[in-house]
């Protein structure tokens, strides 16, 4: 495909989040519908472009309404000259190949003391172990997540290259969405 036709091009507003977590310098925006339509996957899409004409690369986290959101660091903002309240014009496309995933210390130690799930783990693609990284850090609840690493290495044990009953676009079950604008 060419990457210049891949080009999905709008404007949207940077957010101030209502709840920022412990680095409050940080902004969002919302993508269009139109525009998430353009991207290859509803659930977590790394994309590379420019904002204000600022070159970065991103994972859109899905807002689950079949779109996406983008965290927008205080160094991207800066860079690109924008602030809470200002129309930003992008211009993105997905990457050619979603880069590897980290690994969260607990699903890793958790992978390292269990050979048969990690063999299964390691045969899997960016995107399915992408997935189920997202499955895990979607739990609410620390006792949830320490329930979901230990059953994601049963089922990759049991040979499951792709996590079951996850809706990574958070549509079907809401548990996914943009962070609340602040008020």
């Amino acid at each position: 495909m060419d990457r210049l036709a891949a080009r999905i091009r709008f404007k949207a507003k940077l957010l101030q989040p209502a709840k920022p977590d412990k680095d409050a310098s940080w902004t969002f925006l919302v993508l269009p519908k139109t525009a998430s339509d353009g991207l290859p996957r509803r659930g977590r899409t790394t994309v590379e472009g420019t904002i204000n004409g600022h070159p970065f690369q991103a994972t859109l986290e899905p807002d689950g309404r079949l779109s996406h959101w983008l965290r927008v660091s205080r160094e991207l903002g800066e860079a690109c000259g924008a602030h809470a309240g200002d129309m930003v014009t992008l211009e993105i496309a997905p990457v050619g190949q979603e880069p590897e995933p980290k690994v969260p210390d607990d699903l890793h130690e958790a992978l390292a003391a269990f050979p048969e799930a990690k063999a299964v783990w390691d045969e899997t693609t960016s995107i399915a172990r992408l997935d189920w990284i997202h499955w895990i850090e979607s739990a609410k609840q620390p006792q949830t997540r320490k329930r979901r690493v230990a059953n994601a290495c049963d089922m990759l044990a049991s040979g499951k290259r792709r996590v079951c009953c996850f809706d990574p676009s958070g549509f079907y079950s809401k548990s996914l969405s943009a962070p609340q604008e602040a008020g």
